[in-house]
């Protein structure tokens, strides 16, 4: 499998990101990075063509997170430093890239995206809900067959779990007084 331009571009985004969000001196850049490496990361799962995660982590993480990040951060006081990085230890960026390297190494041997002969369709409800879902459920996307039609009380409980969450935050936000 060869990646796109807009998935190699999507990749270096999340990167420069996480590497943003590490880094940075700034507590409320760091948080802003933060937020689009979320966001980046919902847009590759929606490349991958999971919906529903790509939701989820754009909700969560570029949502709710980032808010109870700027919530935080509004009741703390910002450093006079005129650095924009923090300082990096050697043993540290070693320790990164060894590890970088160590799970890098083991992308090729992962199946390609909708590889009918991966190791992961082999199962027997793996292969029912292949060989299936369309048919049952009308929905072209099986992943999203399996959520919202045969694991459809699971979907709302989850559903229910992330409104809760977005319930909690906005009372905590109607709560925070600003000076």
């Amino acid at each position: 499998m060869t990646p796109t331009t807009v998935e190699i571009a999507l990749i270096g985004f999340v990167l420069a990101c996480a590497v943003g969000a590490a880094m940075l001196k700034d507590v409320l850049a760091s948080v802003m990075s933060f937020a689009a490496y979320s966001l980046g990361v919902s847009i590759i799962w929606l490349v991958l063509q999971a919906p529903d995660v790509g939701l989820t982590e754009a909700a969560v993480g570029a949502g709710i997170m980032t808010i109870l990040f700027l919530l935080a951060l509004a009741n703390t006081v910002r450093p006079d430093e005129d650095r924009l990085f923090e300082p990096v230890s050697v043993r540290t960026v070693l320790g990164v890239g060894v590890f970088v390297a160590v799970m890098a190494a083991t992308v090729p041997a992962l199946p390609a995206i909708g590889d009918p002969t991966a190791p992961v369709t082999g199962g027997e409800v793996t292969q029912y809900y292949i060989e299936n879902a369309y048919d049952q459920t009308g929905v072209h996307n099986a992943v999203t067959a399996v959520l919202a039609a045969y694991r459809g009380f699971d979907t709302l409980g989850e559903a229910v779990v992330v409104f809760v969450a977005g319930i909690a935050a906005l009372s905590v936000l109607r709560q925070e007084v600003f000076a």
